[in-house]
């Protein structure tokens, strides 16, 4: 690529990935621009605390730039950062062994629908007008139980029902076997529906 002006919106995660590294300072910009809201939004939903969320956010991003010569453009760039990600605030959770979390609802599930999107992939299907309502109300109790499983779980989870992403993407994004994704998230299925029973009276 010459070393005239770019257009950057013109062009692929692979093709910016190349850029940086070479070198191009404005390509890290293009790609922490790209990346800096999805990043926070996945490591906030996982710690549930914004300025927590933030300073690993940046922590992800230092992580990628010193990995970038590592990255393979035949895997999609967005599973590699989220990855990087997820690995982040999994190590950040851990070391902190955090088993209670105040959860006031996540800020990219303010709408009943993006509650829904958690809400109704554990309980039964429901057809009632009350769905809406419904949803809205019991979105802090199941925001708060997911906070409670153990992030590996939590993990799961989020990327499965509040991300919607495949199987396959999550595996490869955490770098598991597709058999233990699918197993983690059944598990943290279970314990969602234990924890959230007393909703059903």
């Amino acid at each position: 690529m010459a070393d005239g002006p770019v257009e950057w919106a013109r062009l692929s995660d692979q093709e910016v990935v190349t850029l940086a590294r070479s070198g191009r300072e404005q390509a890290y910009r293009e790609l922490i621009r790209r990346y800096e809201r999805p990043i926070f939004a996945l490591v906030y939903r996982m710690v549930r605390d914004r300025e927590l969320a933030e300073d690993l956010s940046q922590e992800t991003f230092v992580k990628t730039l010193n990995a970038i010569a590592s990255y393979r453009p035949e895997y999609k760039f967005s599973s590699w950062i989220f990855k990087i990600a997820n690995n982040t605030a999994i190590d950040h959770l851990r070391r902190r062994e955090l088993d209670t979390l105040s959860l006031e609802g996540s800020p990219h599930a303010a709408t009943p629908e993006a509650m829904q999107a958690t809400a109704l992939q554990i309980g039964a299907q429901q057809e009632s007008p009350l769905d809406e309502v419904e949803a809205r109300e019991l979105g802090g109790e199941i925001e708060t139980a997911i906070g409670r499983l153990r992030p590996e779980y939590r993990a799961c989870i989020l990327l499965r029902h509040v991300e919607g992403r495949p199987y396959e993407e999550i595996a490869e994004m955490l770098d598991l076997p597709l058999g233990t994704v699918k197993t983690y998230i059944h598990r943290a299925r279970n314990e969602l529906r234990a924890m959230l029973a007393h909703l059903k009276e």
